[in-house]
């Protein structure tokens, strides 16, 4: 997946078979966020979840934090079936 970095903040958009991926998918990020300590801007609709990540403690701007998070969404969007 290609993260694309505008206006502070590292966005991607992924689209799955259904809604059931989506959240499972959304799910197995919400344990790495947590896990990393850094949580993102996140929505779902349907089969789809958008992402912007920044780095509010920092003056929301892209951090290295932020890169980490990506990172660790692309190895567990790696397991799933995108549309």
């Amino acid at each position: 997946m290609t993260w694309k970095e505008k206006n502070n903040k590292l966005s991607a958009t992924f689209r799955f078979a259904n809604f059931t991926e989506a959240f499972a998918f959304m799910t197995e990020v919400a344990f790495a966020a947590e896990r990393l300590q850094h949580h993102p801007e996140w929505s779902n609709v349907w089969n789809t979840v958008h992402f912007d990540l920044c780095t509010h403690d920092d003056g929301n701007v892209v951090t290295q934090k932020d890169r980490d998070l990506a990172r660790e969404i692309d190895l567990i969007v790696k397991k799933y079936t995108v549309a």
